[in-house]
This record gives C-alpha cells, structure tokens and sequence, in this order.
C-alpha cells in the first residue's frame, strides 16, 4: 500500500507501548513476591522466599490450590461435555430457534458476573447446594460451558458432514461414528474449549465467594480471605503462580490451535 511505512512504524511503536501497560501490573506483581520485607514496599528491602516457602508450606494455601485444581477440573470435564452436546445442536441450519437458543446458551458468558453469583446462591439455598463442592462444580461448568459452545461450534463449521454419513453406510453406529470419525477430527476445538473452562473456573472468585463455603476455599478466594485479613507478601506469591498457570494454559490453547490449524480445513479458528 503507499505510503504504509509511516503507518508500519506507528504500530511498531503503539503496539509494544500498548503491551507493556497491559502487563505492566503483571511485572510489578512478581518482584514483591521476592521482597524479604513483610509489607508491599518499594524499593525492595532485600530478596528472600521466604513467602514461597509459607505459600507452599502453609496448609491453607495448599488446600486453596488443591480445591482450585480439583473444582477446575471437574468443571472442565462437565462443561466440555455440555458445551459440546450443545454445539452440535446449534450448528444444526435445520434447528427451529436456533440463534434464540445460542443466545439463550451464551448469556452466562454476557451476564454480569455478580449478578449470576447472587441468582445462584439463592437458587442453591432453596436446594441445599450452598457451601458444597457439587454446588461449586455446577457454577463454574455453567460459566465454562460458553466458551467450550464456542470453540467447538467454530470447529463444527468446518467439519466435513459426510463423513459420518460415509462411515454409516459402511455399518458404523452412532458412537463408533463419534468415537472413530467425528471425534478425532474436531478434538483440538473440544480440547481448547475444556482448557478455557478450566481457566475461567481456576480464576474465578466471585461466584466462589457467595456459595463456596470453608472446606471449598479455592486459591481467588483464599487470596481475597488473605487480602482482608493479612496483608503480605504471600499473596503475591500466590499471584505469581497464578500467572504461571494462566501462561501454561495460554501455550495449551496455543498449540491446540495449531494442530486443528493442521487438522481440519480451517480448524484453526477454534477461538
């Protein structure tokens, strides 16, 4: 294009300035996990880690990361199965209703997440789900449950329909069909999906707040009992591995993509 050259160099420079503030609470957040100092203060009195060492020896702070991993888990795997059950519902042309419906599948996703928290809690106090690891698996598939629709539904589009229609007229059932043809083939969408769902439920803390209740702490929420109640550095320790984990899941996604990017025509638009 003419005259692109000054508009290639002003992205060069917007685009690193516009990173660097968007991670910038990102870098300032990890020396303090090194401060030997038991406040947040800057300059750093001195390197110690002495706050990695309470966050891993510490029983509550390894029962928060327990929880978080075994509640994202079990989410994911909950919504990976809904989300996709649903997916191939909605990429059905011939469903009546069908933008209504993924409207409908979607607002989870749209809703503020506050007010989701609060319809929850009441509903689970008619039910008797409050403060139970089942009532927190449920709140957090609800909410990965979108994401997983998503990735999985811009997989479908891409997926060839007749091969499963070739492999039934060769004999093949409906779950050899699944299992041997159709599965194979969209598996980096449901995977990606089930890594998303993963990330929102290890992340979030506001639904876990109105309904988890003591035995159910997961590490958001330990974080926020400590913030209001201990100030120190420990939290930032927390933190940190918090970014770890987030990372590893980006790279995860990432890569998922590319492998569907070589799999399926198209298959990398799983986001």
């Amino acid at each position: 294009m003419p005259n692109s050259q000054p508009l290639r160099i002003a992205l060069w420079v917007i685009g690193p300035a516009v990173a660097l503030f968007l991670i910038a609470p990102l870098l300032a957040i990890a020396p303090l996990s090194f401060n030997s100092s038991p406040y947040f203060t800057y300059p750093l009195e001195g390197l110690s880690t002495r706050w990695y060492e309470h966050f891993f020896g510490s029983l509550e702070w390894r029962r928060a990361v327990f929880n978080s991993f075994a509640v994202g888990i079990s989410a994911c795997v909950l919504a990976t199965v809904l989300g996709t059950a649903a997916a191939f519902g909605v990429s059905d042309e011939r469903m009546p209703g069908r933008n209504l419906v993924m409207a409908f599948l979607l607002s989870p996703m749209i809703c503020p997440i506050i007010i989701t928290a609060i319809s929850v809690y009441f509903f689970y106090a008619r039910v008797g789900l409050n403060s139970s690891f089942i009532g927190l698996v449920l709140a957090h598939a609800l909410l990965g449950s979108p994401f997983v629709l998503i990735t999985v539904n811009a997989t479908l589009s891409n997926f060839d329909r007749r091969l499963p229609r070739a492999a039934a007229s060769l004999g093949a059932n409906g779950i050899v069909r699944f299992r041997r043809v159709t599965f194979p083939l969209i598996a980096p969408g449901v995977l990606a999906g089930g890594v998303l769902a993963f990330a929102i439920s290890f992340d979030e803390v506001v639904v876990a707040l109105f309904i988890a209740g003591v035995e159910q702490r997961t590490l958001p929420r330990q974080m926020w009992v400590g913030i209001n109640q201990e100030l120190n550095p420990t939290i930032a320790a927390a933190a940190v591995i918090m970014i770890i984990v987030s990372i590893l899941l980006m790279v995860v996604v990432s890569m998922l993509r590319r492998f569907a990017s070589d799999t399926i025509p198209g298959g990398g638009n799983v986001e």
